[in-house]
């Protein structure tokens, strides 16, 4: 789906994602096992410590600097670190895109990418989008359209919302629908999600 494969090009590819993880996993120089006297390889068979690193993320406009794993996605440092709690953790695979957020832009699903790869990043999440009292014309015609019931997958809906407009793939519903697919719902208020979208779009204050 197109959705799908815009979020899984260039340096937060899932494979360079396992890349990274697979090199901190090495970093220890384990032995091999066999070679080694029992007690040896027992304790060689403990994982190494994780290495650590500090990040600067600007979230929202704040930087905010964070000490991490290297193998800490961007989702856990945002809500577990930061406390910034809109970016929801459902699949943790990448599969329903409840932890969509932006980075220089540019829609990720933050489950699928590491903390440490976003360094010195802008990072856009849904508690960003409002000024003040004043909401984000893609929240205010979430709301008008009634496009959300749980509303567990709303944050993450919204950031690929603005997304999908300032990236001009509303032209259509089916065009919406194509580039809004790796978001899922499942209350089911498709419809109403692609309505809110156009009128979002239509409305021309992105």
């Amino acid at each position: 789906m197109a959705d799908s494969d815009a979020l899984s090009t260039g340096e937060r590819s899932r494979r360079n994602v396992l890349k990274a993880g697979a090199a901190v996993a090495v970093s220890g120089g384990v032995a091999p096992l066999a070679l080694a006297h029992p007690a040896v390889a027992a304790e060689s068979a403990l994982p190494p410590p994780a290495s650590t690193a500090e990040v600067t993320l600007r979230v929202n406009g704040v930087r905010r600097n964070v000490t991490v794993e290297s193998r800490v996605t961007l989702l856990d440092a945002l809500r577990e670190r930061l406390g910034v709690t809109g970016p929801k953790k459902g699949c943790d695979r990448g599969e329903c895109g409840a932890c969509t957020v932006l980075v220089e832009g540019q829609r990720v699903k933050s489950c699928m990418t590491l903390a440490v790869m976003e360094d010195n990043r802008d990072i856009t999440t849904v508690e960003g989008l409002a000024r003040g009292d004043e909401l984000h014309p893609v929240q205010a015609a979430f709301i008008q359209r009634d496009a959300f019931q749980c509303g567990f997958c709303t944050s993450g809906q919204i950031m690929s919302a603005v997304a999908c407009i300032k990236e001009g793939h509303t032209g259509s519903h089916a065009e919406i629908r194509d580039w809004m697919s790796g978001n899922l719902c499942r209350c089911g208020c498709y419809p109403n999600i692609v309505e809110a979208v156009r009128d979002a779009a239509k409305g021309g204050k992105l």
